[in-house]
């Protein structure tokens, strides 16, 4: 996707205003989440809802769910390990789930969820070592790969992108 396709949508934070009864990423459980479990779990501070939509339409196409986690030390690679505070539990960010539209397919949308989420986790005010997923099946775990994923020691199927590699994405500038 183009930097000038890219700016024909707008990723914000879930509204009351915003459309989600069509929204159709083809999992039923990514789908039920948004229409009836997103703004409860925003007001139960449990995670937030970011929506993606194209310019001046609220019909929500695509959208992920940012919420802090912690995650045991020893779970990291040795090498990862040696970079982080010797804490038991280091803290993360977790996108729990990222889908978009089924009839918005091959348009690279997902990639630019991705990397909105990562952009605005490494943007966040409260610090965190990576951000980390749980990829539902092996469609999910190939897609979060693709962009420097890597598996946990003790998890095939919880993938974790240190925030060491994020900031290289974001600001490639900085040493």
């Amino acid at each position: 996707m183009s930097l000038e396709e890219a700016a024909s949508f707008t990723i914000q934070p879930l509204q009351q205003f915003h459309e989600r009864s069509l929204f159709a990423s083809g999992n039923e459980s990514l789908d039920r989440y948004l229409k009836q479990q997103a703004t409860q779990d925003l007001r139960r501070y449990a995670a937030a809802t970011f929506v993606l939509t194209q310019k001046r339409s609220t019909t929500v196409i695509g959208y992920y769910t940012l919420a802090m986690t912690g995650v045991v030390l020893t779970s990291f690679p040795p090498e990862i390990q040696k970079r982080l505070p010797r804490y038991p539990v280091v803290p993360a960010v977790l996108l729990g789930r990222l889908a978009r539209d089924q009839r918005c397919s091959a348009m690279g949308l997902g990639k630019l969820l991705l990397l909105d989420a990562l952009s605005r986790s490494f943007r966040s005010e409260i610090p965190a070592a990576a951000v980390v997923i749980d990829a539902f099946d092996e469609q999910a775990t190939g897609f979060y790969c693709k962009y420097g994923f890597v598996p946990f020691l003790d998890s095939t199927q919880r993938l974790f992108l240190p925030m060491t590699t994020i900031t290289k994405l974001v600001r490639p500038d900085a040493p």
